[in-house]
């Protein structure tokens, strides 16, 4: 078997950690594993399958040559700043921020929705919005079956989606209130309190009154499912949840859709497993997802609101999912296509 040079840009951060273990738990024909930390951080070196690897630091004009695959697990800002020199250094770059993923020349991928979209890259590919994502996953086989229209949906996305320092910030509030200690200036991560508490603002706030991360939905997810007239309205909601995101899902179809039929199109969808029995308390829940490939879906029924239209409830791991699986898949693909 044919082994390929894999390079990490951010491989120190939680969506870099986990590429690496999909790698190694993937088994992924790799011949050598280059690191590249975050800038601003001076980690030395990392563990993967049994090996210490010394972690390189990003300069002006870092060295990426020789490397097949380069993954990037930071800013947007870094891939920005890097991801062209590397293509032009020879590497094919799987990108896990938003900073292509709306450029015409750059593939959006869901391996199980458009991997044909891979055959047409120019040297960048794009993972999608993590929320997005997670949504698709449930969503688009009942769009091939169905032909949806449109969408209302709610998330309720974990800390972990800020990143470690998310996780940490919610640990500590936790921790204080416990303690019965005040936590009035506990906050670096999130613009208020997170523990015992929601707040439904993500991302930034456009002129229509909606975030750049709930527009993601409609728009990431027209170029997925090549699906230009799919409309989404999306509140997206922080949780006081370690790890997973769960969406709420109302959706309008062009063809007349039931219960019965939809569960068994999703039964058996790749990525998807069905829990839905509400009478004995089994329904997707984020601690269950949390570290599991699949995403889970339930809680479907005949929306009232839509004519013609499903409800349903969908959580599955980001990190996973959304981002680190996601992006090996993808590795996955196109050494299929070489």
């Amino acid at each position: 078997m044919q082994k390929y040079t894999v390079g990490i840009v951010g491989a120190t951060g939680a969506v870099g950690e986990e590429v690496m273990r999909v790698l190694a738990q993937r088994d992924f024909p790799i011949k050598k594993l280059r690191i590249f930390g975050r800038p601003g951080r001076n980690d030395r070196s990392v563990g993967f399958k049994g090996k210490i690897i010394p972690v390189e630091q990003l300069t002006r004009d870092p060295h990426f040559r020789g490397i097949d695959y380069l993954v990037f697990a930071a800013s947007g800002q870094v891939s920005q700043n890097f991801a062209h020199l590397a293509v032009n250094s020879g590497c094919i770059v799987v990108d896990n921020s938003s900073a292509f993923r709306m450029a015409k020349y750059v593939p959006l991928v869901i391996p199980a929705i458009n991997a044909h979209a891979l055959k047409s890259h120019q040297g960048i590919i794009a993972n999608p919005n993590c929320t997005t994502a997670i949504t698709l996953m449930a969503l688009w086989p009942l769009h091939k079956r169905f032909k949806v229209k449109r969408v209302i949906a709610s998330s309720y996305q974990s800390v972990s989606g800020a990143g470690q320092e998310g996780i940490d910030e919610l640990e500590r509030q936790i921790k204080l209130d416990v303690e019965e200690r005040r936590m009035t200036n506990d906050r670096f991560v999130f613009a208020h309190q997170i523990a015992f508490n929601v707040l439904p603002y993500i991302g930034n706030i456009s002129l229509s009154g909606y975030t750049d991360e709930e527009m993601k939905m409609q728009n990431e997810g027209r170029k997925i499912m090549d699906h230009p007239t799919f409309r989404a309205s999306l509140t997206c909601v922080r949780v006081p949840v370690r790890r997973a995101h769960s969406i709420s899902v109302s959706a309008e179809f062009h063809d007349t859709v039931s219960v019965e039929a939809a569960h068994s199109v999703l039964v058996g969808s790749p990525g998807i497993d069905v829990i839905d029995d509400p009478s004995g308390n089994r329904y997707p829940m984020p601690l269950e997802q949390a570290g599991h490939d699949n995403c889970a879906v339930g809680r479907i029924r005949k929306d009232c609101a839509f004519e013609n239209g499903l409800s349903f409830f969908v959580s599955g791991d980001q990190l996973l999912r959304g981002a680190a699986l996601n992006a090996v898949e993808i590795l996955e693909e196109l050494v299929k296509l070489r």
